[in-house]
């Protein structure tokens, strides 16, 4: 059987819930759905897709590095917004993270998030 690795990020919500922020499984992370949460425990970018983007993907990153990955290692991600219509905001976001990687992608708009600040969601697949 092949050794799994559990990432957390400290949220209450991991033992509430039952997840990990992110699992690694050989060479392979996946990152479950990520928030603008910052350091500090607060949403960030109240009314902003890009900046809950920008910083959804800086905690990807963190979970990747934990997991021994990087942002470079990211093959999939999945964008979900709760207003496809501001899609632009995220998708600047995503390129500058993924400008020369491309993963593959998928973005889509759900009726609403955990939180109502919450404004996108992202996950995301590496292989180290």
């Amino acid at each position: 059987m092949t050794e799994r690795q559990r990432v957390s990020s400290n949220s209450p919500y991991e033992e509430i819930i039952g997840f990990s922020r992110a699992v690694r499984v050989g060479n392979t992370v996946y990152v479950s759905g990520t928030v603008a949460w910052g350091e500090d425990g607060e949403l960030v970018g109240a009314g902003d897709v890009y900046a809950q983007a920008r910083q959804a993907l800086r905690n990807i990153g963190a979970a990747l590095e934990k997991a021994g990955a990087s942002l470079q290692d990211v093959v999939r991600t999945h964008i979900y917004l709760t207003d496809v219509s501001r899609w632009e905001e995220a998708a600047r976001a995503h390129a500058e993270a993924f400008r020369d990687i491309r993963p593959a992608a998928t973005m889509v708009e759900v009726s609403r998030l955990a939180g109502p600040d919450m404004l996108v969601e992202i996950e995301a697949e590496a292989v180290v």
